[in-house]
């Protein structure tokens, strides 16, 4: 059967991109179908710290909106890239990219305080764009077949389509440095002379009780069929 077939083929997607994803999904279902209202959802310090609605410094990173443009274009890059990147230079590291989602929440978190941001998801996304597309950057990206460019311009690009809608862009450039600051911090800085690797993933996530950990966290055996996605193989330029 077709829903079969479906299943099937959404439960070869990686962990974290799975679970992320369908997060996001149900919980806009949930707020279509009137089951949760966004002032449940939003980031709101006050109700965090004062009232204790703990909930809110995650549901903030689940929620893109009412079902539309918006919210199919943004699971569009969250399922893309986030796959491409739990599939390429976090394959087999699965503990190491729940960390750059922790990091990458908590500081964006922290900088949302000053700009009254409500909604992170969006940021959050362009983060994992970014990484992806610095890691990338002999790539040649394909933006809607309106434009091809390298990948290090994706982020950009994507921040430019957001200033043509009349959204804000302050999201995007949330996304942008804080995605900046983890490829500093895990691909340049070590690299440097006198350099070392400040983002040590913490133990709990790499000892994982069972069965947790072999589900989740254990790095999986390398399948002789992987075949890697394009944006994975080395070469010359890619359209």
């Amino acid at each position: 059967m077709a829903w079969q077939g479906l299943m099937a083929e959404f439960l070869q997607v990686p962990a974290v991109t799975r679970a992320y994803t369908a997060a996001c999904v149900l919980t806009t279902a949930a707020v279509q179908l009137e089951l949760l209202s966004p002032f449940q959802l939003y980031f709101n310090p006050h109700l965090v710290f004062r009232k204790f609605q703990v909930w809110r410094l995650v549901t903030n990173f689940l929620f893109f909106g009412p079902l539309g443009f918006s919210f199919f274009f943004n699971m569009l890059f969250v399922f893309r890239y986030c796959r491409m990147l739990e599939e390429g230079s976090f394959r087999g590291r699965t503990a190491d990219f729940v960390f750059m989602f922790l990091f990458g929440g908590v500081l964006m978190t922290l900088l949302g305080l000053l700009g009254s941001l409500f909604f992170l998801g969006q940021a959050l996304t362009v983060m994992l764009v970014y990484v992806w597309s610095r890691r990338n950057p002999q790539v040649r990206v394909n933006f809607f077949g309106l434009l091809t460019f390298q990948a290090p311009f994706l982020p950009w690009a994507l921040m430019g389509f957001s200033l043509l809608l009349g959204n804000s862009i302050l999201v995007d450039l949330l996304g942008i440095a804080v995605g900046h600051i983890y490829y500093f911090l895990e691909d340049v800085f070590p690299n440097q002379p006198g350099g070392k690797r400040l983002l040590l993933t913490p133990s709990f996530l790499s000892v994982w009780a069972p069965p947790y950990r072999k589900l989740l966290l254990d790095a999986p055996q390398e399948d002789p069929n992987y075949l890697p996605l394009p944006e994975e193989e080395p070469g010359p330029l890619q359209q």
